[in-house]
């Protein structure tokens, strides 16, 4: 009898551990075929007007935040560790007018501003980096926005002097939905080969109170490479704000946990197109 319930002993462990392996097994296979969909990352800039005239009231206000555009998902954003704007080639340090905000729950900033000089004003962000567990790394996007004032069409191509940045190759407003939008990938300034850029649309409800839907993730994030001098190209296909944000991997760069872990420095620049219509 008790070599019996020996047998019957090793015969209900083996049954427990070989329905163990099966529903690992089982789990492992689902994860294969549905993967996890990790969302974009964006850090934005988004100002009223990107385009200032004479007969405005010269005043804008702008959200600084960090978020999934096309979710329209919010993310905490600290303080930034610098807020600016460059024109015609001098840096102005304005992050001390940041005022907190609240987008959804979410903390985020705003910041409002009379422009008195023409030209184009470069408004950049520099986050503090961001841990993303699911990824396990460090997130910092070096955003930037251009806003021209006053007809003055000088310094949209110039650097705004980032880590990170993608400098326009086309002039980065008065852009139609359609138009296409080139720039250049550079890393502590130098061109970045074979850039990965993704691609959000900002996507906020439409005169309907709707929102895009995408049949798939790889719709809501596209993805462009960048040539061997760092230069992309994506055409806007409809109207509104488009994010662009340069993926680079600076590795072991930082510490968590008593551990070096890699640092992803985006570069990410925001465009908006208008539709066409007809008088």
């Amino acid at each position: 009898m008790k070599k019996h319930g020996a047998e019957k002993k090793v015969m209900d462990n083996m049954a427990t551990h070989t329905g163990f392996f099966a529903i690992l097994v089982v789990f492992l296979a689902l994860a294969i075929i549905f993967p996890c969909v990790c969302l974009a990352h964006f850090g934005i800039i988004l100002p009223e007007n990107d385009i200032i005239e004479s007969s405005d009231s010269h005043s804008t206000s702008m959200v600084v935040a960090f978020m999934h555009p096309f979710e329209m998902e919010f993310i905490d954003l600290a303080r930034p560790e610098k807020f600016g704007f460059v024109l015609l080639g001098q840096d102005n340090d304005v992050t001390g007018k940041l005022k907190p905000s609240g987008t959804d729950g979410h903390r985020s900033w705003r910041f409002s501003f009379t422009f008195k000089r023409p030209g184009d004003y470069l408004f950049y962000m520099i986050p503090a980096p961001y841990w993303e567990p699911a990824e396990n790394r460090y997130i910092q996007h070096f955003t930037k926005v251009v806003i021209n004032a006053f007809g003055m069409e000088k310094g949209w191509d110039r650097a705004a002097g980032l880590e990170a940045e993608i400098i326009p190759l086309t002039r980065p407003y008065g852009l139609w939905a359609g138009n296409i939008f080139t720039g250049r990938v550079i890393f502590r300034g130098k061109p970045v080969p074979n850039a990965e850029i993704e691609v959000e649309y900002l996507n906020r409800p439409g005169s309907e109170n709707k929102k895009i839907s995408a049949p798939s993730p790889p719709f809501a994030t596209q993805v462009v490479k960048a040539d061997s001098r760092g230069i992309f190209s994506y055409v806007m296909p409809i109207a509104g704000w488009w994010g662009f944000a340069a993926l680079i991997t600076d590795p072991g760069s930082m510490i968590h946990d008593g551990q070096r872990v890699d640092v992803e420095k985006g570069a990410v620049i925001w465009i908006h197109t208008r539709a066409i219509t007809r008088e």
